[in-house]
């Protein structure tokens, strides 16, 4: 099989999983659990993140993450553009594009698909009758789910794709290659795809050297993940419950 038929059956794979997940999710108790546990991972977020999202040098490539990696916007269309030119990325842009998408796919299936199971446990928590405060209540969902390979997979996704965007910003010929795809790109119905890798372009170039934001990332997120399975659950509650609150008082 050509590289290019393996990018395209890859993010098919990635993409047909997020559609399977998404006709699960019916039950009005399931939507707004997906909706609590997307809103909660983003204060989450928010306050694990607040210096760079204070910092004039990472606020932007800080706000690409949180936005279209870890946050809670409908990415139906940008998913539907995806699957339907899946066959021709490496074709109408350049090759290590394909790359790219084939990372931003798999991050988004693991995230929903975690995200999901956690719904799934929220709403068994719930339906308890427990008066367990949001935080304690998510680190349970968090513990039921388990999966701590899923988890370690996305990080090392997320990381790959940091890396890539940090080296392609430096090649001026994929710059100039993907000014030149705004016209064409917005012809074949792809607008939400371009956007979204100009805006991950100028982020990544507006810092520069982006070593220190994505060893943050990195050391940030493992100890955040060891805590959540490892740490004292009334601690590890009392700790998000203070960030979520920071995050709150900050918007």
């Amino acid at each position: 099989m050509s590289e290019e038929l393996q990018t395209a059956s890859r993010i098919r794979a990635h993409l047909d999983e997020v559609a399977h997940l998404r006709t699960q999710i019916r039950e009005p108790g399931l939507i707004a659990a997906t909706a609590a546990v997307k809103q909660l991972q983003s204060l989450r977020f928010r306050a694990t993140y607040a210096d760079f999202l204070r910092s004039q040098t990472h606020e932007a490539a800080t706000r690409f993450f949180l936005e279209e990696l870890y946050g809670k916007t409908d990415f139906t269309e940008r998913d539907t553009q995806f699957g339907r030119i899946a066959g021709a990325i490496e074709r109408l842009f350049p090759a290590a594009v394909g790359h790219l998408a084939v990372d931003l796919a798999e991050i988004h299936a693991l995230s929903e698909r975690l995200d999901h199971e956690m719904a799934e446990h929220w709403m068994s928590f719930g339906r308890a009758g427990s008066e367990t405060s949001a935080a304690k209540r998510y680190i349970q969902c968090w513990r039921a789910t388990s999966q701590r390979e899923h988890r370690d997979r996305q990080l090392a996704v997320v990381l790959h794709m940091g890396r890539e965007l940090q080296r392609l910003t430096r090649i001026r010929s994929v710059h100039l290659a993907l000014k030149m795809m705004r016209q064409p790109a917005h012809l074949a119905g792809l607008s939400s795809l371009q956007q979204l890798l100009e805006r991950g372009f100028a982020a990544f170039a507006a810092m520069g050297d982006a070593e220190t934001f994505l060893t943050a990332i990195e050391n940030r997120e493992s100890a955040w993940t060891a805590n959540m399975f490892n740490m004292d659950l009334a601690t590890c509650a009392q700790q998000l419950a203070l960030d979520l609150s920071k995050a709150q008082n900050d918007q």
